[in-house]
């Protein structure tokens, strides 16, 4: 009689991995070396053509604005921020990224405190060995424009669902959730103050889950065989912050040569 339930329990058990399989590969992903992040929105950047005269543009204080925590799958709260806390260095990148570099002149002002110690070191330096004849440092570059703004919003589970189906104590089952981040870009005037620009952008994020069980009571109830699998996967919250904050500065640079803040070089000769 063991035998016969121990053929049964290997039966389920091939059932169960053959359903998990069928539903999203149930392969063990391997170890990856680390990569550049790239995305769709990079090539856009990439081509947009360069302006006459290249904006120089200062960057402070770029930072995630939501105060929102991390959710558990039990549904507490643990103390892991939902989002990154250097959204500044994915809106740098996207400002360095549009034409090749050819569009922006970046200053980042996050640094400053660090620049104007240095410099005071090298003044100082060159003071102790050269005099008061020493070579001066260049004065820093400023900027006619701020970028400013930040992650404005996280909302958890805007949509969710799931199907699934069971025979003989034999089932399956899909969910998915998809939450959203939300990133604001403002270009602001040094000289007045004005805000010149203003930029929403949304990405969403997707999480899957893929299941399979198998609950079988055997021999009038007395053996029991339960087996459980499943699969989850999530969407970088990171890489989605990422594509916010391009697709924003692919707006801002199309919405500023609407308007005349910057002409575009005709490459078409």
């Amino acid at each position: 009689m063991k035998t016969a339930i121990q053929l049964l329990s290997v039966s389920l058990l091939g059932i169960l991995v053959s359903s998990c399989a069928s539903v999203d590969g149930l392969k063990i992903p391997a170890v990856e070396e680390p990569t550049v992040q790239k995305t769709l929105v990079q090539q856009d950047l990439y081509n947009v053509l360069p302006p006459k005269r290249k904006p120089t543009v200062a960057v402070y204080q770029f930072t995630d604005q939501t105060g929102q925590k991390r959710q558990n799958s039990g549904g507490g709260t643990s103390f892991s921020s939902a989002v990154t806390q250097a959204p500044g260095a994915y809106l740098v990148r996207a400002l360095k990224l549009a034409s090749r570099g050819s569009f922006f002149t970046v200053v980042d002002r996050t640094l400053l405190d660090s620049l104007t110690r240095e410099r005071q070191l090298i003044r100082q330096t060159r003071q102790s060995y050269d005099g008061e004849g020493a070579k001066k440092l260049p004065a820093l570059t400023f900027a006619g424009m701020i970028i400013a703004g930040g992650i404005v919003g996280y909302d958890t589970s805007v949509e969710t669902g799931g199907a699934g189906a069971r025979y003989l104590g034999i089932g399956a089952s899909k969910q998915y959730s998809i939450d959203t981040v939300t990133v604001n870009i403002r270009l602001v005037s040094v000289a007045t103050g004005e805000v010149l620009l203003d930029v929403i952008s949304t990405k969403t994020i997707l999480s899957t889950a893929n299941g399979g069980d198998v609950f079988k009571f055997i021999e009038q109830g007395t053996e029991l065989v339960e087996i459980e699998s499943g699969v989850t996967k999530n969407e970088s919250v990171s890489i989605a912050t990422q594509r916010a904050i391009e697709a924003g500065v692919l707006e801002l640079i199309h919405r500023g040569g609407e308007v005349g803040f910057w002409d575009f070089i005709d490459v078409r000769g």
